[in-house]
């Protein structure tokens, strides 16, 4: 007979579990939602899928339908396990507020609809059209954030908020990316076909900034707070205003990393 095998190790859920238990333990009122959402599951996936069927669920499709769904999509797709990991840990890095990893898994928007995308991308590279559509709508309405199934992110992004972010088909947007709320990433309204920013890796993306059209952002750069950008952006650097012109180079590598939104340091021209 076969030895067994054994459980793969995963630090994050196993950090997970233990966070939730605490808050369980600490918070009596909460300890049911807390043991249906994360403590009773065996895995982070099996976790993720009720907690996201519950958030989007409606009388046309179930909780029960939408859990069958959400862990085929994660059963299949290796990178949407490594992306939810990898997202989760960069909320944790990059916002103060967030004490530990089971507090943005239970109560941040940015990383649940973040994560309900994933699947709705997964879904519509499978010819599943119409029904990755539908979790899009279904996501915009719950978490206020609009991401098109076929834009495509990357892995470590970090959507802080999350409030009226919207992110268009032909969007590509590259690992370590932070955005704040009211981020467009949107065409200009009289193209078609691949009409949609690219956004490099590590970019910083401030509050209500609307970058529009199919330009470039190169990685490492900042976007202020604000800023209508409208051309592509080099590497590395620091745009400002409307419409967004460089100001300078952000003093740190991955803006998107370190969450640095002063200008005050950047300015060299």
């Amino acid at each position: 007979m076969s030895a067994q095998k054994e459980p793969a190790l995963d630090p994050v859920w196993d950090q997970l579990r233990s966070e939730a238990k605490v808050i369980a333990e600490e918070e009596a009122g909460l300890a049911s939602f807390v043991h249906d959402a994360m403590i009773k599951h065996k895995t982070l996936e099996k976790a993720l899928s009720f907690f996201l069927a519950g958030k989007l669920a409606s009388r046309y499709l179930t909780a029960v339908s939408l859990i069958e769904i959400f862990d085929e999509a994660l059963a299949a797709s290796p990178e949407i396990r490594k992306s939810a990991r990898r997202d989760l840990q960069a909320v944790v890095e990059r916002d103060p507020s967030a004490r530990g990893l089971a507090q943005p898994f239970l109560f941040f928007k940015g990383f649940q609809a973040l994560q309900s995308y994933r699947v709705s991308h997964w879904l519509w590279e499978q010819g599943r059209e119409p029904l990755a559509l539908y979790l899009q709508s279904r996501n915009s309405e719950a978490f206020d954030v609009d991401i098109h199934p076929a834009a495509k992110l990357g892995k470590g992004i970090f959507i802080d908020h999350g409030t009226s972010v919207v992110i268009g088909e032909t969007a590509v947007v590259g690992d370590d990316v932070s955005m704040l709320h009211e981020v467009t990433l949107g065409g200009t309204g009289k193209e078609s076909g691949d009409r949609h920013p690219k956004i490099g890796r590590g970019v910083l993306i401030g509050a209500g900034a609307k970058i529009l059209g199919n330009i470039r952002i190169g990685e490492g750069s900042k976007i202020a707070a604000g800023s209508v950008v409208l051309s592509s952006v080099p590497p590395h650097s620091t745009v400002a205003g409307i419409p967004a012109k460089v100001v300078g180079r952000p003093s740190v590598a991955s803006p998107g990393r370190q969450m640095d939104q002063v200008l005050e340091n950047d300015y060299c021209i």
